[in-house]
C-alpha cells in the first residue's frame, strides 16, 4: 500500500465578490470600539473614580474655604484668591490622572488579552483602529468631565451662597471655562 501525493498547483478558485453588509468601515470599527470599551469594569471604574475627584476634591475646597471664613481665623494663603470657580475645579488634576489612565487602558487593553490579534484580524490596516480608539475615548472623557466640572461648579457654588466669592453659571466666562476645563486648566 502506497500513499500517493499530488503536487500539482490546485486551480485557482474563482474570486467571489465582496458582500457590502460584510465590508470593515470606519462606523463599524467605531461601534466594536465602543462596545470594546464598554464592556470593561476598568472602564467603569476609571471614570467613576474620575468624577468622585473631580467633585469630592473640589466641594472639599469650597466646605474648607466656608469653614475658614465663618471661623473668623486669618485666611489661608491658599485661598486668598479664591473663587468659587477655582475651588470647584480643585479636584481636576486629580481627575485627569483617572482619565489618562482610561486612555492607556484604551489603548493597550487588548495587548494584554491578545484580543487585538482578533481585532487587526477583521480590520486589517491599524489607522482605522487608532482612529476609532482614540475618538471614542476623547469623547467618553469630553463628556464625562464637562459634566463633572458643571456638576462640581453647581455644588460648590451652593456651599458658598452667601459668600463674597459665590458665582453662577451666568457670570462671565464661567460657562465657557467649564466647558473648557478638559482641553484648558487654569
Amino acid at each position: 500500500m502506497s500513499i500517493i501525493t499530488d503536487t500539482r498547483p490546485a486551480a485557482d478558485a474563482p474570486a467571489r465578490a465582496a458582500d457590502p453588509h460584510l465590508k470593515v468601515t470606519g462606523r463599524r470599527v467605531l461601534r466594536s470600539e465602543w462596545a470594546k470599551l464598554w464592556s470593561l469594569r476598568s472602564t467603569w471604574i476609571t471614570l467613576g473614580l474620575g468624577l468622585l475627584f473631580l467633585l469630592a476634591f473640589g466641594t472639599i475646597a469650597a466646605l474648607r474655604y466656608k469653614s475658614i471664613l465663618n471661623s473668623g481665623q486669618p485666611m489661608d494663603p491658599d485661598f486668598a484668591d479664591a473663587t468659587a470657580y477655582s475651588l470647584a475645579l480643585f479636584g481636576v488634576p486629580f481627575s485627569l490622572i483617572a482619565l489618562g489612565v482610561l486612555g492607556v487602558l484604551t489603548a493597550s487593553g487588548e495587548y494584554t488579552s491578545g484580543m487585538i490579534r482578533s481585532t487587526l484580524a477583521a480590520v486589517p490596516r491599524r489607522l482605522p483602529v487608532l482612529w476609532s480608539k482614540a475618538a471614542v475615548y476623547g469623547a467618553l472623557a469630553f463628556v464625562t468631565a464637562t459634566l463633572g466640572a458643571l456638576l462640581g461648579f453647581l455644588i460648590s457654588s451652593g456651599v458658598l451662597s452667601g459668600t463674597g466669592i459665590a458665582m453662577n453659571l451666568g457670570d462671565g466666562g464661567v460657562l465657557r471655562g467649564l466647558l473648557g476645563v478638559d482641553v484648558v486648566f487654569e
